[in-house]
């Protein structure tokens, strides 16, 4: 069980970590956001180049971000019915829902997403408007990098859970240090 709890503590640092430094673009989106609004309110000057940044920084923003914010529980879910439930129906619920649902759906979408982004590379699409971004599979290509997130955090949550229902009441955070009561309170 330790090496499960490990696995998943690793796969979920690396999500978190990815999430965390992808959502400082939030702050040059704002910036973009903001200039894109002044110019074209005030100095008439509108950007279809500027208005794409902007739904190309947002994508890139949910797309890596997902993963990190289910890490974090930032997920929708239907909390009235979910909290009274028994820990360990909560436990089940989330496991099957990772096991039948998130998992076979990153799967699916990762295949076809893969298959959308190889197409636009292959034949150099740019952005249908002529004043817009070039090269529009690059973003594209973040919908398949950012289902790849979406299942390392569906996998460390599953793990996570499993070790909380079949492990024992105590884990240790790493071989040496001092044991955890809790160990999904202690993974992030």
């Amino acid at each position: 069980m330790l090496i499960l709890y490990r696995i998943s503590d690793r796969l979920g640092r690396f999500v978190s970590l990815v999430g965390s430094v992808v959502a400082w673009l939030s702050v040059l989106l704002i910036v973009v956001i903001a200039f894109d609004v002044v110019t074209r309110r005030f100095l008439v000057l509108g950007s279809t180049k500027l208005q794409e940044l902007e739904w190309h920084l947002h994508a890139v923003l949910f797309l890596l971000c997902i993963g990190w914010g289910y890490m974090k529980d930032a997920h929708v879910r239907i909390e009235i019915v979910h909290e009274r439930l028994p820990r360990k129906a909560q436990l089940w619920i989330e496991m099957l829902g990772c096991l039948l649902f998130l998992i076979p759906y990153c799967v699916i979408v990762f295949y076809h997403g893969t298959d959308w982004w190889e197409k636009s590379w292959n034949l150099g699409e740019n952005s249908d408007s002529a004043t817009g971004l070039p090269h529009r599979w690059i973003i594209k290509a973040f919908l398949p990098a950012g289902i790849v997130f979406i299942f390392l955090a569906a996998v460390s949550v599953f793990l996570r859970k499993f070790v909380e229902l079949f492990g024992p009441s105590v884990i240790p955070k790493t071989a040496g240090d001092e044991p955890a009561t809790s160990p999904t309170r202690e993974l992030l």
